[in-house]
């Protein structure tokens, strides 16, 4: 892993698990700040979207003046990680979107559906498989998720059920994850998309 200055990750607060992302980098020692507005974005060295309702998020933050700024956060290459409802707002194709569509930061070259596996009572926990994890497979707590039914060229696959189905992928300084590694003790994505952050800041990407 590349050894810089400890950063700052910046988790956006606008409904969600923002609390459990901000937990999450405190165990392994890395500021979290909550973002409600464009100003929060500054001097951060990293951006997370968490889970909740990915419709609901998108217009709190067209209301908040933060789509534009997110747009440009990840136009400019900086570290954006996504989980579940975050994953949505980075892909580029959605299906199955609220009538009127919704808005998006895009970016991720996927095709994500949304609420994939059912609604609320649908709900689950399932081994999953990732070449960045180092075990064979490790737990993902899945709520009301999506999932990626369609990988780009410029993206990869970072993780999958049993069953093949995609539910993380990589695209450069993006992460993306149908899942909740904030939800569980085990800190090891929150440790991966520290070292994605660590390379952008010895990159030279950081303004």
């Amino acid at each position: 892993m590349v050894r810089a200055t400890v950063p700052t990750i910046g988790i956006l607060a606008l409904q969600g698990g923002y609390s459990e992302h901000v937990a999450s980098f405190r165990r392994i020692g890395v500021a979290g700040r909550q973002v409600r507005s464009p100003k929060d974005l500054d001097g951060l060295h990293g951006l997370v979207l968490p889970g909740g309702e990915s419709t609901a998020i998108g217009l709190l933050a067209e209301s908040s003046g933060l789509i534009g700024p997110l747009r440009s956060w990840r136009e400019a290459g900086r570290p954006v990680w996504g989980t579940c409802a975050g994953m949505i707002m980075l892909a580029d194709q959605v299906l199955g979107q609220k009538e009127g569509g919704q808005s998006l930061i895009g970016g991720l070259d996927i095709t994500v559906s949304r609420n994939h596996f059912g609604g609320q009572l649908h709900s689950f926990e399932a081994a999953i498989y990732s070449p960045l994890v180092n075990a064979a497979s490790a737990r993902g707590v899945f709520i009301r998720a999506p999932a990626i039914i369609e990988v780009g060229e410029r993206a990869e696959p970072v993780a999958t059920l049993a069953d093949g189905t995609c539910v993380g992928v990589r695209q450069g300084f993006l992460l993306a994850t149908a899942f909740h590694p904030e939800l569980t003790a085990d800190d090891r994505w929150h440790r991966i998309f520290l070292d994605m952050v660590l390379r952008s800041t010895s990159s030279g990407r950081q303004s």
